[in-house]
């Protein structure tokens, strides 16, 4: 199974888009995803700490992770802890060019039909496309 982390820059989005994928996702089967966001200390911004230590857990209970942040330095954080990850687990890492709520929904429901971590990132990154008015 492949998992989803959601990476923002406020812990109440993070929360928020994850419950969002999760009940989207919620058939037979109940893919990992969490939301990491916020500064650590009740603020905004990123950890890398934090999202490392999520990812390298997620990591170890899944075939691969899906990482999809919100914007500019949590892009950036998620790469750092990427790049602090053994490479084996590393490149069980894929970072998701998407937009974090439309992106982890999808990701979360083709994660949720056992889709390899590459259909799952590309699921996700797909999510760009997406027209919500074609008026």
């Amino acid at each position: 199974m492949v998992g989803v982390l959601v990476v923002s820059h406020s812990e109440d989005a993070a929360k928020g888009i994850r419950d969002i994928a999760a009940a989207m996702s919620g058939g037979a089967r109940e893919v990992p995803i969490i939301g990491v966001g916020g500064d650590g200390e009740g603020g905004l911004g990123v950890s890398v700490p934090r999202i490392f230590g999520v990812l390298r857990d997620m990591l170890s209970e899944t075939d691969g992770v899906v990482i999809i942040p919100d914007l500019g330095s949590s892009v950036l954080s998620s790469r750092a802890a990427v790049a602090l990850l053994d490479p084996a687990d590393a490149a069980r890492s894929v970072i998701a060019d998407a937009p974090v709520l439309e992106g982890a929904m999808m990701a979360a429901v083709e994660a949720s039909i056992g889709s390899d971590l590459a259909a799952v990132a590309k699921c996700a990154s797909d999510a760009r496309d997406l027209r919500k008015n074609d008026h």
